[in-house]
């Protein structure tokens, strides 16, 4: 059985590692769960993630319960159909589905969950991010994946509903070594349906539309909604979309790049959307092709599939899911040859 030592990777760890465990079938261990946090151990989410991985992979599970801070996962074989799970807090659905969006190169029959919770939730990527930015970009690669948004659910209620589906899938090398050169962009904004009167959605889309004309870039889509949700809340997502591979008429290897801001109580809209521009801003010139976040989310693909991904920057997620990576012998290096570093794996 592998063991791996999650007191440094909070809960990404602990999702990364289910993963590989499922995809290999790979009993593993993982001890000093989120030991570095102030509270250390299971949170809801993360025992959401370890039920459900366990239901789709038919594993044996100690330690699932709320506080755990080990939990051994022995994983049978991976089956589709469809399973729920309601995280019961603001818990954040769409990390709950990235344990699962791998499987869709394991799986014969498609496979479905509909999950509760928190769908746009601080730290974690909200939902327009997963559905306009991420799924998009690893379609490209043969990733047959979506995501239904049936409720928003904003942070502290949480009482969202999404479904996240998939099909069989193989994967051709993530080929993302060049940068953006961003041709457009899309803005997308949400806030709760209490907050309409003061054209939340719109403001936050506004500004961020002009801040976006100021650098250069040009937005092709200007999306607002105003949706029911149990807590009021606020949320914006910028796309920058890249040009396609040169001679590739497929478009494949198009980079996309996402980024995002929550709104709080008291925040003005405005400061919402400059919070979100201003990472457009500092990514400019990076040299990547993806996103600081995106990173460190396509590791597992990369190294499923091989490839070569220019990213912003070597951050400590990525470290963290390089090391799960290496335990599982599915090794990511790192390439500082060029002006941004890239993260490289073979199939």
């Amino acid at each position: 059985m592998l063991e791996v030592d999650g007191s440094d990777g909070g809960g990404q760890l602990l999702r990364s590692a289910l993963t590989l465990s499922m995809l290999d079938g790979e009993p593993v261990e993982i001890d000093d769960v989120r030991g570095n946090r102030s509270e250390p151990g299971l949170k809801a989410q993360h025992l959401a993630a370890v039920e459900t991985a366990a239901a789709v992979a038919d594993a044996e599970v100690a330690g699932a319960e709320l506080g755990s801070e080990t939990v051994t996962f022995e994983p049978g074989e991976v089956a589709g159909g469809h399973y729920g799970t309601d995280i019961g807090t603001a818990g954040s659905v769409t990390l709950l589905f990235d344990t699962l969006l791998p499987l869709a190169t394991a799986i014969d029959e498609p496979l479905s969950v509909t999950a509760t919770g928190g769908t746009d939730v601080t730290w974690s990527p909200p939902m327009a991010y997963y559905r306009a930015v991420k799924l998009p970009l690893l379609r490209q690669f043969g990733l047959a994946a979506a995501v239904e948004l049936d409720r928003t659910g904003f942070y502290p209620a949480g009482g969202g509903r999404a479904t996240l589906r998939l099909w069989p899938s193989e994967l051709s090398p993530l080929d993302l070594d060049a940068p953006l050169e961003p041709t457009a962009a899309r803005v997308y904004s949400k806030a709760a349906a209490d907050l309409a009167d003061a054209e939340v959605a719109d403001r936050q889309a506004d500004a961020a539309t002009d801040a976006l004309a100021d650098l250069g870039v040009e937005p092709v889509e200007h999306r607002t909604a105003s949706v029911a949700s149990d807590s009021p809340g606020s949320v914006l997502v910028v796309r920058l979309d890249g040009a396609p591979v040169a001679d590739d008429a497929s478009g494949r290897g198009r980079p996309l790049a996402g980024f995002d801001a929550y709104g709080a109580p008291d925040k003005r809209s405005e400061t919402v959307a400059s919070e979100a521009t201003d990472q457009v801003r500092r990514f400019r010139g990076s040299g990547a092709a993806v996103d600081p976040h995106m990173a460190d989310q396509l590791l597992g693909f990369l190294a499923l599939a091989g490839g070569r991904v220019a990213v912003p920057g070597i951050s400590d997620h990525v470290a963290t899911c390089r090391e799960v990576l290496a335990t599982f012998d599915r090794p990511v290096g790192v390439d500082r040859s060029g002006p941004a570093p890239v993260l490289v794996a073979d199939r």
